[in-house]
């Protein structure tokens, strides 16, 4: 006697899926969820961060402000001083001063001014002698120089006309 298998009944098309509704919930559910955890983790860490902002203005343990020691204190008095020598120049007038005595036959090569010492020096190259003194006779006359004088003086030989380049240093006025 033969043993049949009994016969396999198959069916190639598949049946018509449903949407999975309590799927899609599920989901909806958990990102909402999701978003109130992330807001409530957000206001927590700018809640902390407040904290620890006024904590540290507030501090119960303030560390005692450590002493700067006295040569570092001069040397920074010193330098916070230069800067306001610096600052405090009279830079309007002494340009103004400069523009006024300038002429056609005077040019202003290099200027220097030490706030320290309270001194322009000036390099300059005239036409001729007459030009280089009514320049720092023109200076002087100015009012933002107390004094000027001529330093060096130098014929330009290689030059066909001759210039004389010439130094001159002058102290500035005291300011009101």
């Amino acid at each position: 006697m033969p043993i049949s298998a009994p016969r396999i009944q198959l069916d190639f098309i598949a049946p018509a899926r449903r949407t999975p509704w309590a799927g899609l919930a599920v989901l909806i559910i958990a990102l909402a969820v999701a978003t109130v955890f992330f807001m409530q983790y957000r206001d927590t860490r700018m809640q902390l961060a407040e904290l620890e902002a006024t904590s540290g203005l507030i501090g119960l343990e303030r560390r005692p402000a450590t002493p700067i020691p006295k040569g570092r204190l001069d040397e920074q008095t010193k330098s916070a001083e230069a800067v306001v020598r610096e600052l405090t120049l009279p830079w309007g007038s002494l340009i103004r001063a400069l523009e006024r005595s300038t002429t056609r036959d005077v040019v202003l090569l290099q200027l220097q001014p030490d706030a320290q010492q309270r001194v322009l020096k000036l390099t300059a190259e005239a036409k001729n002698r007459e030009a280089m003194f009514d320049y720092v006779r023109r200076l002087t006359a100015s009012g933002a120089i107390a004094e000027a004088h001529i330093v060096s003086h130098q014929v330009q030989r290689e030059d066909p006309q001759r210039p004389i380049q010439f130094a001159l240093q002058a102290t500035l006025k005291a300011t009101p």
